[in-house]
């Protein structure tokens, strides 16, 4: 592998790693706000649905880019 090729993987996977974290984050603090809104009986059970939404989102994101980190065992 050329070091340009390996610049480019090595700056890619820097790229998906820092995507992760950043999901993670925003996954952990969707958490913590629905717990605190699923305490509130004035909550809008709708708002609460979409937030919940957006957290299942965050988690498919979360496994596809740690399976594409995840080295292919067949290769």
């Amino acid at each position: 592998m050329s070091d340009d090729s390996q610049d480019n993987v090595d700056h890619e996977l820097f790229r998906n790693i820092e995507r992760l974290r950043q999901l993670r984050i925003e996954h952990r603090d969707l958490d913590e706000v629905i717990e605190r809104l699923s305490m509130d009986f004035r909550t809008d059970e709708l708002q609460l649905r979409r937030l919940k939404k957006r957290k299942l989102m965050l988690k498919d994101q979360i496994q596809r880019l740690e399976s594409q980190s995840i080295p292919d065992l067949n290769a």
